[in-house]
């Protein structure tokens, strides 16, 4: 693992960097933005003299893939309705999808992080990772251009977009069960986090879900986030498991 020095980078860490570039088939001009697109907050904020972070190039990178993803999906999918074309970009640019590719891009390792995070498990939270990947490419767009951040974005998503036209992706259980609800219960599912449980750096948190009169869970997840999609499909598992009517209509919903 690789820390930054207070005022240059170091020797080390520019062999760091370069062995990312060639994993990720990236070519920066400035070593020094791409480190700075793997400076985690909580590293500057125990390091006063070392006060930028990656936080505005995560801001640029989530438009960058934002741009990215819905022009392609508008070339790819022309025969395809708005909405299906936002389902499929909502899957692609999510916190999960974005997490993943920066695991595959071995992004945990370059991270720069606080003791405190660091202690917790920083490297592989997810939101951190996310929101590296979106760093990384704002970093890529003001280093080299709009086609240099497009390529690398597309390196990124294509896999996941092959996936879910194959209907091999991760499911979103949460928004699944949403519609399910929505359209034939005319409600809401309704979360309820039932206990928290662990210190407060490493909370795991337990949610239950209900539909109707039915609550399936509580079920564990490391943040709430997580947690919901869990007992979402838990909920999901259990209605399709039990088969007639509101299966069918439940996974109607799902292969839309």
């Amino acid at each position: 693992m690789f820390f930054a020095a207070k005022n240059a980078i170091s020797r080390e860490r520019k062999t760091a960097l370069l062995a990312f570039q060639k994993k990720a088939q990236l070519r920066f001009k400035s070593l020094e933005l791409l480190n700075l697109a793997f400076t985690h907050r909580s590293f500057t904020n125990e390091d006063a003299a070392h006060s930028p972070n990656n936080e505005k190039l995560e801001f640029l990178g989530d438009s960058v893939l934002g741009m990215v993803v819905a022009t392609y999906l508008y070339e790819l999918l022309r025969d395809k309705a708005e909405g299906d074309l936002a389902r499929i970009k909502s899957y692609v640019v999510s916190e999960d999808t974005l997490s993943l590719a920066a695991k595959e891009l071995d992004v945990p390792r370059y991270l720069i992080i606080g003791k405190g995070e660091e202690l917790s498990g920083g490297r592989e939270k997810k939101a951190i990772l996310a929101d590296a990947a979106e760093a990384i490419i704002g970093a890529c767009y003001l280093d080299s251009g709009y086609e240099a951040a497009e390529r690398f974005v597309r390196s990124l998503v294509d896999p996941e977009i092959s996936k879910i036209l194959q209907n091999r992706h991760r499911k979103d259980y949460k928004t699944i069960l949403q519609e399910y609800v929505q359209k034939y219960h005319r409600g809401y599912p309704k979360y309820v986090l039932v206990k928290k449980t662990g210190p407060d750096h490493d909370r795991t948190f337990w949610i239950s879900c209900a539909v109707g009169q039915e609550e399936y869970g509580p079920v564990s997840g490391k943040n709430k986030k997580e947690a919901e999609q869990s007992a979402a499909k838990a909920a999901y598992d259990a209605i399709v498991a039990a088969g007639g009517l509101e299966a069918a209509r439940l996974t109607q919903i799902e292969n839309q």
